[in-house]
């Protein structure tokens, strides 16, 4: 028996002409009507050229306001993901943009701050510089990308590393070195940066690292205080809200941060550097609010750094109670909250000479006692 062939079904075509058998074709379903059909065109993103597309993304990475903004674009498709990841943009994305949080810190996050660093973003450098110091404690390679972004004029770097002059952070006490951490911290309060310009005020007051000169030292304070008086002012609407002339609180009814008392002024705690947020976050979800090994963090919330050894920061010769990484962390959580708190110690517990001179943790000569602010 032969076997059966099998034979394209043929069906009658009126329209192809009399007589004329055409092979049966399976009918699609269309899911659309024919007139949207007809309508639609290319889509108009193909034909916007590269250079066009990278321009805008790179405005769009230098003001993008948290993660998610970035994550989106690089969500829509896969041309956009493609420019998207290339150096002209990733060297331009915000502070906010790459804003790791510590929950949520791994290979990836790790690798994408990398691949920042690479393509020339200085806020990457400081960023991954200050957890590689600090938290990976991979002291050589995060104060090496530290001192890539200083050496590009990024105040932040430039006064977190005079931080590690003045604190010899890293090393033993004899890596101390002031002249070094006062040369940085000039560099910073050039470029308008606000913490070292406190921190400048009170080492020329103090004669700290530098010649004492209280009249030069208290103009850089004066200084400070204006420039945080101007980013408060031209920040909006809503911050100049907070703008009050300074009135008697109670000690728990604290609003804002009266730093600009110079001016009468209070005005809201300046905004938290990314990195420095991430620091608190790493040693409270890892070591609950501490480094572990008997070392302490700055007690100013905003900083975040831990020692690196024992008895690096200098603790309040009033209280005995806290320590801070610099004398500017000290004048900003005095006018937070410790100047509230701050209470004398017993001189027989503190170890007092009976003269009311009392040495927390020091070596004779001050070295890890900070005076108490006014």
């Amino acid at each position: 028996m032969l076997p059966v062939r099998k034979t394209k079904r043929a069906f009658y075509s009126a329209d192809a002409g009399d007589g004329v058998f055409t092979p049966g074709k399976k009918r699609r379903r269309c899911l659309s009507s024919p007139a949207s059909v007809s309508k639609a065109g290319p889509d108009l993103l193909d034909t916007i050229p590269d250079d066009l597309v990278v321009s805008i993304l790179r405005r769009l990475a230098s003001t993008s306001r948290c993660p998610a903004d970035f994550i989106n674009v690089l969500m829509t498709c896969k041309r956009l993901k493609s420019l998207a990841t290339t150096p002209l943009v990733l060297s331009r994305l915000s502070r906010k943009a790459i804003a790791v949080k510590a929950q949520n810190w791994s290979e990836d996050a790790h690798r994408f701050l990398k691949r920042c660093v690479d393509a020339g973003s200085l806020e990457a450098c400081y960023t991954l510089g200050m957890i590689r110091f600090y938290c990976l404690q991979n002291r050589g390679n995060g104060a090496s990308l530290m001192a890539k972004a200083a050496i590009s004029s990024y105040a932040p770097a430039l006064y977190s590393l005079a931080v590690i002059q003045f604190n010899g952070s890293g090393g033993s006490k004899n890596d101390k070195d002031l002249r070094a951490g006062v040369a940085l911290c000039a560099r910073a309060a050039f470029l308008g940066h606000v913490d070292a310009l406190r921190e400048l005020g009170h080492c020329l007051q103090d004669g700290y690292g530098v010649p004492q000169n209280v009249s030069e030292g208290r103009r850089f304070l004066v200084q400070a205080n204006a420039r945080e008086l101007a980013a408060v002012l031209s920040s909006g609407n809503e911050a100049c809200s907070w703008l009050t002339l300074s009135q008697p609180q109670a000690p728990n009814q604290i609003r804002g941060c009266p730093l600009l008392s110079d001016f009468g002024c209070n005005v809201p705690a300046p905004e938290i550097h990314p990195a420095n947020r991430f620091l608190a976050d790493w040693f409270a979800v890892r070591g609950g609010d501490a480094p572990g090994d008997g070392l302490r963090l700055c007690s100013h919330g905003g900083c975040g750094r831990p020692e690196t050894r024992k008895h690096e920061f200098r603790r309040c010769s009033v209280c005995g109670v806290v320590n801070y990484c610099s004398r500017a962390c000290q004048a900003l959580d005095w006018k937070l909250r410790h100047k509230i708190d701050c209470a004398p110690v017993e001189q027989d517990a503190a170890g007092g000479d009976g003269e009311g001179n009392v040495q927390v943790e020091g070596n004779g000569n001050g070295d890890n006692v900070l005076v108490p602010m006014s």
